[in-house]
């Protein structure tokens, strides 16, 4: 029977000599056997370490004082042995195996016959059994990328920058575990949707790539519930899907040298963003959502925003409203439950994108469209100039979704503005 942990071997005579133990323990392989198999000798408990391949033998049978379990269930024990006096200290091991291993050394060490306990033959470990798992790799050149061997499953941490690579490799997509993902500087030009099956990824770069644009099939996976940093700058992705804004956990979005010539519709949905960067894109004004956020650092400085005139709107209202405005209107003003097992898709995604009035009310298809400034230390401590001018204003777009909703705007703009 064999056990993976972390172990240390403590001798109770140190404290006598005014030594102590070192406190942590070290990546081991346990085995409880007999030497060359089972064909004669006591049963031992060996201890295989990456500096002690060969491993340290203890005679179990009639040679253990005490067991502490009292935290087994955090797969942590101490077997307290007579001879030599050492406390074999274990932890972080699987709980469930931690106590089958714990038992066959109990019914070891009260002489049960060998026959009956799960006996391994005590050879020295491999190197792999041994290591502490791998958890962070670096690979910054096309030569050092493995095409041979599989990644460590038990990578947390994979940067593979200036590789080359013109597709993310399948062999990353079985990393469970990973955190961070740093694919920057490299030829991607398509996401796949299995990045989303990544449901412990918090960090995921795709920094200098030729994407062109990022999977709404990512923003509706598991990504929403963990990723929290995006660096998607240096692309070509010209516009980003309405899901994006489902990507709640966000707190760092970098967009900075695409082609963006719109912000998400719903980006005020990002409630726990604090860092936003889209400098030097296209985006002619702000979305309306935009006054929603609460950021600690904004950068939008060389983007070709455009000179917002309140006086001149895009009138797209339709009088009388029409009855499915009516209709969609009242759906969302009265937060009505809908979905596509009672609507039709086509209706739900207009429903989704539904415009804001300044007097709270929704609209859809039927509204009066402006564009005014807006300071961006509204939404923002610290804001990177908008031009080399010393701006920190930008316009931003305002929905009406009456006649009289503009006229009283309009009223009160024409006071504040003499």
């Amino acid at each position: 029977m064999r056990l993976q942990c972390e172990v240390e071997v403590i001798s109770r005579l140190l404290p006598t000599c005014g030594l102590r133990g070192r406190g942590r323990g070290t990546r081991a392989l346990l085995s409880l056997g007999r030497p060359g198999g089972c064909g004669g000798g006591g049963v031992y408990l060996m201890v295989c370490t990456a500096r002690d391949r060969v491993g340290a033998r203890y005679k179990v049978q009639e040679n253990i004082e005490r067991f502490f379990t009292r935290f087994v269930e955090e797969g942590k024990a101490t077997v307290r042995l007579r001879e030599p006096a050492v406390d074999v200290c274990l932890s972080k091991a699987n709980a469930s195996n931690l106590k089958t291993f714990l038992s066959a050394v109990r019914l070891a060490h009260q002489g049960t016959d060998a026959g009956a306990l799960p006996l391994s033959t005590l050879v020295p470990a491999k190197t792999s059994e041994v290591e502490k798992p791998k958890a962070k790799m670096i690979i910054t050149s096309r030569r050092d990328y493995p095409l041979t061997k599989n990644f460590p499953y038990s990578l947390e941490h994979l940067q593979a920058s200036y590789c080359k690579l013109a597709r993310i490799d399948t062999r990353v997509l079985c990393l469970k575990k990973l955190r961070k993902l740093d694919l920057s500087h490299n030829h991607i030009k398509q996401l796949p949707a299995t990045i989303g099956d990544l449901v412990c990824l918090q960090e995921l770069d795709l920094h200098d790539n030729h994407l062109e644009s990022f999977s709404w099939a990512l923003c509706n996976s598991t990504l929403q519930k963990s990723l929290q940093f995006l660096d998607l700058s240096q692309n070509k992705i010209k516009a980003l899907p309405i899901q994006f804004c489902q990507l709640r956990e966000l707190v760092n979005l970098k967009l900075d040298d695409n082609e963006l010539i719109r912000l998400p519709f719903k980006i005020g949905q990002l409630d726990r963003l604090r860092f936003l960067s889209a400098a030097r894109n296209k985006l002619p004004f702000l979305p309306s959502d935009f006054r929603k956020l609460c950021l600690e650092n904004l950068d939008l400085f060389g983007n070709p925003f455009e000179q917002p005139n309140p006086l001149v709107p895009n009138i797209q209202l339709k009088i009388p409203l029409t009855l499915l405005e009516c209709a969609a209107r009242a759906t969302v003003n009265s937060r009505i439950p809908y979905g596509c097992h009672l609507l039709p898709s086509h209706l739900c995604e207009d429903l989704e994108v539904a415009k804001t009035c300044q007097c709270g009310g929704a609209c859809l298809s039927s509204f009066i469209q402006i564009t005014v400034t807006m300071n961006l230390h509204h939404v923002a401590h610290t804001v990177v100039l908008v031009d080399n001018m010393g701006g920190t204003e930008a316009p931003i777009i305002c929905y009406f979704c009456s006649l009289d909703c503009y006229s009283q705007f309009l009223d009160r703009y024409l006071q504040s503005n003499g």
